[in-house]
């Protein structure tokens, strides 16, 4: 099935649909959710990612998080690119990391919005704010997933 041919949304747009779907939810360290969304869209802003990529950032955990529905986003005025960015770093119950890893690697502009997604989760003042048990094994699955998309040393 092919795409109708719409104009995207705004930018603007999508980050007032994410940050309205999201306002409920914290982090870990308990800071509003929405701070993470647009520490990733910057992110990805800043490493050349285009609008593509962004609107995939503010969206980049509504679907995993049930904060919108898989049925809301493939109905959703987005390119087909936005939409297959967020499903492809759309986490699945029980999905091993290699095959979560191998899924973003196989969909053209998604590794850029993981990469801006694990720095933020990875930031050393983010990780702080957690208790030692959770920010050494938030450390260690940041760098596995790191590995296994090909970003050490990036």
């Amino acid at each position: 099935m092919t795409e109708p041919d719409r104009t995207p949304l705004p930018l603007t747009a999508v980050e007032a649909i994410a940050r309205a779907a999201h306002a409920h939810q914290t982090d870990k360290a308990g800071r509003p959710y929405t701070e993470h969304l647009q520490a990733v869209a910057e992110g990805v802003r800043a490493r050349g990612g285009d609008n593509d990529q962004i609107a995939a950032a503010w969206l980049h955990d509504a679907v995993e998080d049930d904060a919108l529905t898989e049925q809301w986003l493939e109905e959703a005025t987005l390119s087909r690119r936005t939409k297959d960015i967020v499903l492809a770093v759309t986490k699945r119950t029980g999905e091993p990391p290699e095959a979560y890893a191998a899924r973003i690697l196989a969909t053209e502009g998604a590794l850029l919005v993981k990469e801006a997604d694990l720095a933020h989760n990875a930031n050393p003042a983010r990780l702080a704010a957690l208790d030692e048990a959770t920010r050494k094994r938030l450390t260690e699955k940041y760098a596995r997933m790191r590995a296994l998309l090909g970003l050490i040393g990036k």
